[in-house]
């Protein structure tokens, strides 16, 4: 198995990530994700695979619709990095929210598989 990830595996890990997200998957949610996930939210709550994966477990946050939008890939070995545009939309402890972010997502080939490592989104301010 070759080392180095491709762009489309980048983007089709991303798209896997978001229906895992979306549908409660957390079989696939543990797969996807790292052991070392960084994940930065754009209220600046930074969380960990673990700390992640119970938000949604716990019913405190569910992912309605995630949608992508323009987004660009860099790919430097084993890493891949994507970066652009998206539209969620989570439940948070009871608030339907709709969020437009800029992101970008660190995605890592590795033994088992790519896994997802690290993100941080801003939020776009409204139009």
């Amino acid at each position: 198995m070759s080392t180095q990830i491709t762009e489309a595996e980048a983007l089709q890990a991303e798209q896997a990530r978001y229906a895992a997200q979306i549908s409660n998957d957390f079989a696939a949610m543990e797969r996807l994700f790292g052991d070392d996930l960084v994940y930065i939210h754009s209220s600046t709550t930074v969380d960990t695979k673990a700390s992640f994966i119970e938000s949604m477990r716990s019913g405190a946050v569910r992912y309605r619709k995630m949608t992508q939008g323009d987004v660009k890939v860099r790919v430097y070995g084993s890493a891949a990095i994507i970066t652009g545009s998206c539209t969620f939309e989570p439940t948070v402890r009871g608030q339907d929210l709709h969020l437009d972010l800029l992101f970008h997502a660190v995605w890592s080939k590795r033994a088992n598989g790519v896994q997802f490592v690290s993100w941080q989104a801003t939020r776009l301010l409204a139009k």
